[in-house]
């Protein structure tokens, strides 16, 4: 079957895969998984379906089941992994809630969602398409989670009012982006017996959001 790489419809976060048969939830994962596992070996450029299709060991008949285009393909995987960041719980403090967003992004960006982050930021640079999807599959999830913290913060008197809480997101994903993606000693901070980079990274981001937003460390 040849690559089909066009698409009459730009691509969506909210784009429904092709209608078929009943949906196989682990032939979904395998080929979300080749997905970035092929990103990651070839970058965007040299990504196929066929090649996605092969490493998952389905077809791509299977594939095009599911989603139309290569682009419909990257798009579905970076909404799958991307940010994965549902309601994040009331700890109580500024500190304990600030700590769980900072944990739950590290988590993402050390794993499938940040694998496939890392191919995509140069291809999102002139691809608007992708631009728009990262932007909502991990910028807006995180600025919605830092808004929270900060309002129940200054409901609690931990924090003065702030006159943007998005910020928080920038600072969240902006230092979490440099300091795993392009410090150059952070994929080998961490080893077996100590800390994972994004342990460090939260250890050190941590007092630092606390100061900027007017409150000190417990």
């Amino acid at each position: 079957m040849a690559e089909r790489t066009e698409s009459n419809q730009p691509a969506s976060a909210d784009r429904q895969p092709a209608r078929g048969r009943p949906r196989d939830a682990g032939r979904d994962r395998a080929l979300l998984e080749a997905t970035v596992a092929v990103l990651q070996d070839s970058g965007y450029g040299g990504l196929t379906t066929a090649a996605v299709a092969k490493r998952a060991g389905v077809s791509t008949a299977t594939l095009y089941r599911r989603w139309r285009s290569k682009e419909d393909l990257v798009v579905g995987t970076a909404v799958r992994w991307a940010s994965d960041l549902g309601p994040q719980p009331d700890t109580g403090s500024l500190e304990g809630d600030l700590a769980v967003l900072l944990r739950d992004k590290a988590g993402t960006m050390e794993g499938p969602g940040g694998r496939l982050l890392h191919v995509l930021i140069g291809e999102a640079a002139h691809n608007e398409a992708l631009a728009r999807v990262l932007d909502t599959a991990i910028i807006q999830p995180v600025r919605d989670r830092a808004a929270a913290v900060v309002r129940r913060a200054v409901a609690r008197g931990d924090i003065p009012p702030l006159q943007d809480a998005h910020v928080l997101a920038d600072l969240v994903v902006g230092s979490m982006v440099s300091r795993l993606f392009l410090t150059p000693d952070a994929a080998h901070s961490g080893s077996t017996d100590g800390p994972s980079s994004g342990e460090a990274a939260i250890r050190e981001l941590l007092p630092f959001l606390l100061r900027a937003l007017g409150a000190q460390p417990g």
